[in-house]
């Protein structure tokens, strides 16, 4: 329940910064006759879209288990990273759209001063958005929180990319204000790509990390009574990991105690790897 408030508040301050930043760049771009500036700013307010879309994932992915869903309910964060990349890919597009529309009509204009300063400053919020999304994504397990700091960071990329533009522009190379546009939206369609296939992951069990499977037979075998590690699976539910072990035990010690063994191994790690939300136990007798 901390995680999901932390994820809350986080998600509500990038709300409120893009929503004054997204009515900057709009207007900035309007006033400054930046298409690149425009297009800015329709990614940042795709932001806000994606950022509610981000809290319907946490408030859901955080409800308890019920009867209908007895594993809980954490893969909505992976299905709800997927609608976000989603997202990411057709504001690439339209980014890229717009700006080549430009090029093609010729009819390119050189942009004002405003349209670079309020890309500048773009570049310092959105980056420092990111930085501040990314380290709570990272602290709560959040895919789609995590998905929601990259959208903070392809604005920054796209801000980088109409800086420049404007300033080309500026400078006596006003068809560089769209190319700018065309290049950032590369960059947004790539991210929104790339969190698809981790999405997409997610949701088809994939096991967990060679580090945490390392980490689970070692605290496996360093409890008194295991003999030896059989088999051992895992898999990834949103950000959470099911373990099934099979363990060795003394083929002559009673039932009651290699359960007892089963039991420590069972609590032992559930209570050291935080990430793991349940751990099956078999035991096999060793010979």
């Amino acid at each position: 329940m901390e995680n999901y408030k932390l994820g809350v508040k986080t998600s509500w301050i990038t709300i409120i910064v893009n929503i004054i930043l997204a009515v900057f760049k709009i207007i900035a771009g309007i006033a400054g006759v930046s298409s690149a500036m425009i297009a800015d700013g329709v990614h940042t307010l795709s932001d806000i879209l994606t950022t509610f879309v981000v809290l319907l994932g946490l408030k859901i992915s955080s409800k308890e288990a019920d009867k209908g869903h007895p594993y809980g309910h954490e893969k909505y964060e992976s299905v709800f990273a997927k609608l976000l990349s989603i997202l990411l890919l057709l504001t690439g597009v339209f980014i890229g759209y717009e700006s080549i529309k430009i090029l093609i009509s010729g009819e390119i204009r050189t942009p004002k001063i405003i349209a670079l300063i309020v890309a500048f400053l773009s570049i310092i919020v959105k980056e420092g958005m990111y930085w501040y999304t990314i380290k709570v994504a990272k602290k709560i397990k959040s895919i789609s929180m995590e998905a929601d700091a990259w959208h903070h960071r392809s604005d920054a990329f796209s801000s980088v990319g109409t800086f420049a533009g404007v300033l080309g522009a500026r400078l006596g190379f006003p068809a560089l204000d769209p190319i700018a546009g065309i290049i950032v939206s590369c960059f947004v369609i790539k991210v929104g790509i790339d969190l698809y296939i981790k999405s997409i992951k997610e949701l088809v069990d994939e096991s967990a990390s060679e580090e945490i499977i390392e980490t689970i037979k070692k605290k496996t075998e360093s409890i008194e009574g295991v003999r030896g590690v059989k088999e051992l699976k895992t898999r990834m539910f949103g950000n959470k990991i099911y373990v099934d072990i099979e363990i060795f035990v003394d083929s002559n010690i009673t039932v009651e105690k290699g359960h007892e063994i089963s039991e420590k191994v069972h609590d032992k790690l559930e209570k050291d790897i935080a990430d793991i939300k349940h751990c099956m136990v078999h035991i096999e007798p060793f010979k």
